[in-house]
C-alpha cells in the first residue's frame, strides 16, 4: 500500500534505526505515547512492543488506516492531520511523542506542539538532517527555529540516518532529535518576541526590537543594557534566557 504522494512521506526501512529511535524515547508500562506519521507502521511496531500503557498514532492519510488498526489492535489510531489532532487529545499526565515528520511541516508541528497546554515530556523525531541541525543549534549559531524551541524543550542531536534507509529514496540524509520538555515559558512572555528578533537575522537584534516595539533605537538600546545585553548583538548570539529577559521588560507586546 502506498501513501499519498502528496504528504511527502518517505518510509524508514532500516531494522537497527527504527530501534534505537523506540529506544531514544524511554518508555515504560506508565507511559503514553503519542506517534504521528505512523505511515505503514514501521516505527508504531518498536513502540508498541515496549508495551506503553497507551498507544495513539495518528495518521493523515485515510488510506493506511485500516490496516495500521488491524496491525496494532492495541493502539487507538486516529485518522486526521497532526497539527489539529495534538490540541484534540487533551492528556493530563506527562506523555512521550515520536514521529517521521515530512520536512514541510515541521515548523507548524513544533509550533503546534510549544502551544500544548501540557507538551510531551519527551519527544523523539526523525527529521530532514539539516533541519535537525537548524533546531540543535546554540549561539553563536542559534536560528529562529532553535530558540523557539529551546523555549519550551531542550534539544538534543542524536544519530544520522543515511538517505539510503529509506524508500523511496530521499535526496538528502535524515536525523534523530530528542526535545526533553523544560521548565515551560508561557507563549506570551518568549514566543513572540523571540520570532520578532530573529525576523530579520543580519540585522542587530535590538533593530528587530526597535521595528517590533515601534520605538527609537535608543530605547531599545536601554531593554537590551537593563538584561546586561551588549546593543551590538545580533539574533544568533542570543540565549534563550536573554529572549526571556527581553520579554520581561517589554511592557506592550505587538501581535507577530
Amino acid at each position: 500500500m502506498k501513501a499519498k504522494k502528496s504528504l511527502g512521506q518517505n518510509f524508514l526501512k532500516n531494522k537497527e534505526v527504527l530501534g534505537r529511535a523506540a529506544e531514544s524515547l524511554g518508555i515504560n508500562g506508565a507511559d503514553t505515547v503519542v506517534e504521528v506519521g505512523p505511515g505503514h507502521g514501521e516505527l508504531t511496531g518498536f513502540l508498541a512492543a515496549r508495551n506503553p500503557k497507551e498507544l495513539v498514532v495518528i495518521e493523515k492519510d485515510e488510506k493506511l488506516v485500516p490496516a495500521l488498526t488491524g496491525l496494532f489492535p492495541e493502539a487507538r489510531v486516529v485518522s486526521g492531520d497532526a497539527l489539529e489532532e495534538l490540541k484534540n487529545l487533551r492528556i493530563e499526565e506527562d506523555w512521550k511523542l515520536a514521529g517521521n515528520i515530512p520536512f514541510y511541516i515541521t515548523g507548524r508541528l513544533l509550533r503546534t506542539i510549544s502551544e500544548l497546554k501540557n507538551p510531551p515530556l519527551k519527544t523523539v523525531l526523525l527529521l530532514q538532517k539539516e533541519v535537525a541541525e537548524r533546531i540543535c543549534s546554540a549561539p553563536p549559531k542559534a536560528n529562529l527555529l532553535s530558540s523557539v524551541t529551546r523555549g519550551w524543550a531542550s534539544p538534543e542531536y542524536l544519530f544520522t540516518v543515511s538517505r539510503s534507509d529509506f524508500y523511496p529514496v530521499p535526496r538528502v540524509d535524515s536525523a534523530v532529535i530528542s526535545l526533553t520538555r523544560n521548565k515551560l515559558i508561557a507563549p506570551e512572555a518568549y514566543f513572540s518576541p523571540a520570532r520578532a528578533l530573529f525576523r530579520q537575522p543580519r540585522k542587530k537584534a535590538i533593530n528587530n526590537l526597535a521595528d517590533f516595539l515601534d520605538i527609537p533605537k535608543s530605547k531599545a538600546e536601554k531593554v537590551f543594557m537593563s538584561c546586561d545585553l551588549s546593543p551590538s548583538l545580533r539574533p544568533q548570539n542570543l540565549f534563550p534566557k536573554d529572549i526571556f529577559c527581553l520579554s520581561k521588560k517589554i511592557e506592550v507586546l505587538k501581535p507577530f
